[in-house]
């Protein structure tokens, strides 16, 4: 509050200099606040919502357009894969997973992964529809590598993928065609490729989740505990376990980098699309 002078004439020396201008009323000053509205004030600050002028990272922004992320949707998705297993083949469920598959062409594709006591189970579960579209099953007992590592491209590529792998063998023996190598719809191959899904950073239950380091610990465990009880006849039992770069020999790749860019591969929010 500014502080009032005190009343009364001023001295000789202090005297000021006369002034032409017309005499009014002098400006009033502003009454001193009482206590009770000093703590009132005091009190509706301290009510008052602080505004922040952090907003949130663009790439949280994206990661909450995924459909897996809404309440209820990954806990359903993971009771219909669960439907679709089959008792006398299969046994009973090890682990869920929540992965991106990675083809041969270097596409990115969300799926649910089941280890069984006897199998693979690799769906391609749709998180809108709430519809299973695909189920790939692969025996444990023939799976027969398993590589874990970086990424790589042939020499002159002009392609790149950040992070880590695991690719599953369960006929090392016998190579892809010329033809299915260069199909990018071909299904064929001997072995299928993992990496981290991008929602594996939200929260630590998701991060558990998608675990490509616990996911290749449980799944060699379950493989070598089959290969000791249901041999495969005409091959060698147990399974190999190597740290080595994940090869994937596509070159150019405009469809996989359109499509990784823009993550069509997995079930997101994308939007009015139209005018």
């Amino acid at each position: 509050m500014p502080a009032v002078a005190e009343e009364g004439a001023p001295g000789e020396e202090e005297q000021p200099p006369l002034s032409c201008s017309p005499v009014g009323p002098e400006p009033s000053l502003p009454a001193a606040p009482t206590e009770g509205a000093e703590e009132r004030a005091e009190e509706q600050a301290t009510a008052r919502p602080q505004h922040t002028s952090a907003e949130p990272p663009l790439d949280q922004f994206r990661i909450r357009k995924f459909f897996v992320l809404r309440p209820g949707t990954l806990s359903q998705a993971v009771r219909d894969v669960e439907a679709l297993v089959d008792g006398t083949v299969d046994g009973s469920v090890r682990g869920v997973w929540l992965m991106a598959e990675v083809d041969h062409w270097n596409n990115e594709k969300e799926r649910l992964v089941l280890i069984t006591d006897n199998s693979l189970l690799v769906f391609k579960y749709d998180f809108v529809m709430f519809n299973c579209e695909q189920i790939q099953r692969i025996a444990l007992n023939f799976v027969d590598r398993i590589s874990c590592g970086k990424f790589s491209f042939p020499k002159h590529s002009l392609l790149q993928r950040d992070g880590e792998g695991v690719r599953v063998f369960w006929d090392r023996l016998r190579e892809p065609s010329f033809t299915s190598r260069w199909n990018p719809f071909a299904t064929d191959f001997p072995f299928v490729t993992f990496t981290q899904h991008p929602v594996s950073t939200v929260s630590d239950s998701f991060s558990d989740l998608c675990d490509i380091q616990k996911f290749q610990e449980q799944l060699r465990a379950a493989a070598q505990k089959v290969h000791a009880v249901k041999p495969v006849p005409g091959k060698a039992n147990g399974v190999m376990v190597l740290n080595e770069l994940i090869h994937i020999e596509a070159y150019v790749g405009l469809m996989s980098f359109l499509g990784n860019q823009n993550k069509l591969g997995y079930c997101m929010a994308r939007g009015n699309i139209g005018f």
